[in-house]
């Protein structure tokens, strides 16, 4: 991912901690959460329109959190540091956090933190299992401000096992962790407010886009408007070429 991991550790060696990126696949996605402790109810899927009825029929619903797949153009990092400038780096922690951000230090890491962010927030973490390593990593993690939140996630064995794991999965060739890849992962969330935040371990913190209604989820025509589809509307105006992007949504399960 060109993901340039922000106030990146080190390992003992000296050397920024790289991991093999994930694949852009809903079941290598769903089965690293569901080592780490989300439950089997819950699982990603496909999200092949934003604005066929029907096909976004075929998606479960509520949706609990969006993670948009794209590949980091020059429109998004202009944006991005334009945005950022003005911003104080985000120093929340504890149970008032509206949200739980983390911040990415470790190299090609984007697609992990982004599942994290949709399995730590919204409905998605009352499907987390007691006693599971998710549930011990974000129990550890609350009470931590964002730099030591991010040396936790570095230091993690578990977190490292289930991603080494996920990403000897799917239907590529996994790319070496050295590799310079593309792909960016975002993930979009609903708080128990009914705001809609978007999360970037990139980014200076969590981003509140805007508000929902109490029956709307991060699917719905209000988040997909103040969210993905304004963010791609950013990139066509651009005029920046070819628009790929790719979104699954956090949900329960088909099984």
């Amino acid at each position: 991912m060109a993901d340039s991991p922000t106030s990146a550790g080190t390992t003992t060696g000296g050397v920024p901690k790289r991991f093999v990126p994930l694949e852009n696949n809903p079941e290598v996605m769903t089965s690293l959460l569901h080592q780490l402790g989300l439950s089997k109810k819950v699982g990603f899927q496909d999200v092949y329109s934003i604005d066929d009825p029907d096909l976004l029929a075929f998606v479960p619903r509520p949706a609990y959190a969006l993670l948009l797949v794209f590949p980091v153009s020059q429109t998004y990092e202009k944006f991005r540091r334009e945005e950022d400038n003005d911003k104080p780096e985000y120093e929340g922690f504890g149970p008032q956090e509206e949200v739980v951000w983390f911040k990415q230090t470790i190299g090609n890491a984007c697609g992990l933190i982004g599942l994290l962010h949709g399995a730590s927030n919204g409905p998605a973490k009352e499907f987390i299992e007691e006693e599971s390593d998710l549930a011990k990593l974000i129990k550890q993690a609350v009470p931590l401000k964002p730099i030591q939140r991010a040396d936790l996630l570095y230091e993690s064995q578990a977190l490292e096992s289930a991603h080494q794991t996920a990403a000897s999965k799917g239907d590529s060739t996994a790319p070496n962790a050295n590799e310079a890849v593309d792909l960016h992962y975002v993930c979009f969330v609903k708080s128990s407010e009914n705001n809609l935040w978007e999360m970037d371990g990139r980014r200076k913190g969590p981003l509140n886009r805007g508000k929902l209604g109490a029956d709307e989820d991060v699917l719905s025509e209000k988040a997909l408007d103040i969210g993905v589809r304004s963010f791609l509307k950013r990139e066509t105006e651009a005029g920046g070429g070819e628009l790929r992007f790719s979104l699954v949504a956090l949900g329960p399960s088909f099984d």
